[in-house]
């Protein structure tokens, strides 16, 4: 095991130096601290384990927005930390985007994780806007440099990724992706930004033809935003999937549940679906069209 701690008790001081000589199924233990840094992991089969998830902090605060060599970092520069690793596994630990407000910094990643096999188990994942990418990106961009970033020309091969027992907090599209991600036993919050729409919280670009998307079970969506100002999500591609499996849903959720960001095409080709959800929340009768219930 390699030992990082902030205090000069482990083997390295930093996240980023452990984490740098950790070979293959090695494990790195993070002594509580607050780390201000940026983290990458490419070695396969990695555990990060933290000593404290709410007293292990790893932060960072770069935003799209930022000058960068004379142009703006863009949304996929500007991650926390990158896990583009399979099976790369994550646990009790707080990863944080401290940026701030969408409105004022742009998007600001705290968490890119893109591998196989990756998953994060009782962490706290912050941010504001686009707080978690999933990967991979999308098949294509469409602003031209809009995917500049660590896996922009990678192989788009579709992620399996769990998340257990996290709490996960945004604003606009804070959890977005083309993973086949699976949300168990977690608290997705919803930030107030003082709008008529304060957000979305499952922003998917499944590709065509696969089958999962995102799945949320046994999870709950909560926030500080007035009643009825959240959408469940929208579709980033066209084919977008997200499921909610016994699932509470705060008043804050607009009754529609989804929204089709203006794709009218996208409401034949996506699949969003409720299962067993309750809550103040949760209004059958005023679901939009395009959302089932199963």
């Amino acid at each position: 095991m390699i030992v990082a701690a902030k205090d000069g008790t482990g083997d390295f001081t930093s996240v980023s130096e452990a984490v740098g000589v950790a070979g293959r199924h090695d494990t790195v233990f993070v002594k509580k601290g607050l780390y201000r840094e940026r983290v990458e992991v490419f070695t396969p089969d990695i555990t990060i384990i933290g000593e404290d998830r709410d007293e292990t902090v790893i932060e960072y605060g770069l935003y799209a927005k930022m000058m960068c060599g004379g142009e703006k970092l863009g949304t996929f520069r500007s991650y926390t930390f990158l896990a583009n690793a399979d099976g790369f596994c994550c646990k009790n630990m707080t990863i944080a985007n401290t940026a701030g407000f969408g409105s004022d910094v742009g998007q600001a990643i705290a968490v890119y994780a893109e591998g196989d096999r990756i998953c994060f188990e009782n962490c706290r994942i912050l941010g504001h806007q686009d707080t978690l990418f999933t990967g991979p990106l999308p098949h294509k961009e469409i602003e031209k440099g809009g995917f500049k970033g660590p896996t922009e020309f990678a192989e788009r091969r579709v992620c399996r990724q769990t998340y257990r027992n996290c709490y996960i907090e945004g604003e606009v599209d804070f959890i977005f992706g083309s993973a086949a991600a699976v949300f168990e036993d977690c608290e997705l919050f919803s930030i107030d930004c003082g709008k008529e729409v304060n957000g979305y919280v499952a922003t998917a670009s499944t590709y065509c033809g696969e089958e999962v998307g995102y799945i949320f079970k046994n999870c709950r969506f909560t926030g500080n935003c007035p009643a009825e100002t959240v959408y469940l999500g929208r579709p980033w591609r066209n084919y977008a999937k997200t499921v909610l499996i016994n699932c509470e849903l705060g008043a804050h959720i607009k009754r529609e549940g989804f929204h089709d960001w203006g794709k009218p095409e996208a409401r034949e080709t996506v699949l969003y679906a409720l299962s067993g959800c309750y809550g103040d929340g949760y209004r059958p009768e005023g679901l939009a069209p395009f959302v089932k219930i199963i």
